[in-house]
């Protein structure tokens, strides 16, 4: 069985996300999701909640499932039996790091990255900016689920 991992904080999952998990889910037999737990990060959304609405808004994927780890993302690839890591690439800045972590873990653990870049719809989009733009009221519905869009509303803008 082709199993990959996705990796990621999702704090909140974008469209941008959504793109390269579908992407991913027609590439393998099974894509997990892999929610990272960092103590000592405090995101706007807890690890559950993150969890919940990742797996709402992939429900329509029969091949994806998600899970939370904490510790070494090597480490939970094991656990999962999955080889491969899926990567989105926004721009040459995250290819910068992206390929020092892809070397640290195909050393570590033999575990292989697939970089996919970014529909271009999504280059310039990340959970921060979709936070920082909707924490001001800005409008974030055409890059986020609905779903992910009425939590934001609910978290960040006070009742009128």
């Amino acid at each position: 069985m082709r199993r990959a991992v996705c990796p990621g904080s999702f704090d909140p999952v974008t469209n941008g996300h959504l793109d390269i998990i579908g992407r991913a889910s027609r590439l393998f037999d099974e894509v997990i999701v892999g929610v990272l737990i960092n103590q000592s990060k405090s995101g706007l959304f807890s690890v559950e909640e993150r969890i919940d609405m990742l797996r709402e808004v992939t429900a329509s994927y029969d091949n994806v499932r998600v899970e939370s780890f904490r510790g070494l993302l090597v480490d939970f690839c094991r656990a999962q039996r999955a080889t491969v890591l899926i990567k989105g690439l926004r721009a040459v800045s995250d290819f910068d790091y992206e390929l020092q972590m892809a070397q640290m873990n195909i050393g570590l653990a033999g575990v292989e990255t697939l970089f996919m870049p970014t529909n271009p719809l999504y280059s310039f989009l990340s959970s921060s900016l979709v936070k920082d733009v909707a924490k001001w009221g800005g409008d974030v519905t055409p890059h986020v689920p609905d779903l992910v869009h009425e939590a934001l509303k609910a978290r960040l803008v006070p009742p009128a």
